[in-house]
């Protein structure tokens, strides 16, 4: 029986251990494609477990906070709140983390006028 238990446990701990948070922590840089437009985007990150903070810079040089990021397996997701000439505008993020490498897809919350803009983040070392 005593075998039989540490088997068990054993397997749930590999099991577990296959479902960890992907780290991400670090800087991670890509490009993301607007129409004919190509803008590059620096992305700072700071992983705590599930919870993910930093900063995405753009063009314009001004690191804009992430809000909400969460980090669930291989998935992430977070959103950015930038000011425009229009007013506020919020940006969601959802991706894919694949070892060094992130597939993001990112769109302008409540706002079907702009399709999803796909981006691939690579992590700098």
């Amino acid at each position: 029986m005593a075998k039989r238990n540490l088997l068990i446990g054993a397997v749930l701990l590999a099991i577990f251990a296959g479902a960890a948070f992907a780290d991400v922590t670090g800087n991670w840089s890509g490009t993301v494609t607007m129409g004919d437009q190509e803008f590059p985007l620096s992305y700072t990150f700071k992983q705590d477990g599930a919870t993910l903070t930093g900063t995405v810079t753009g063009p314009q040089g001004d690191p804009i906070p992430l809000k909400e990021g969460k980090i669930e397996g291989d998935k992430i997701s977070f959103y950015v709140q930038v000011e425009g000439p229009n007013g506020s505008m919020k940006f969601v993020s959802q991706g894919t983390v694949k070892g060094e490498e992130i597939a993001l897809t990112t769109k302008m919350d409540g706002s079907d006028d702009f399709p999803p803009m796909q981006s691939t983040l690579k992590k700098q070392k």
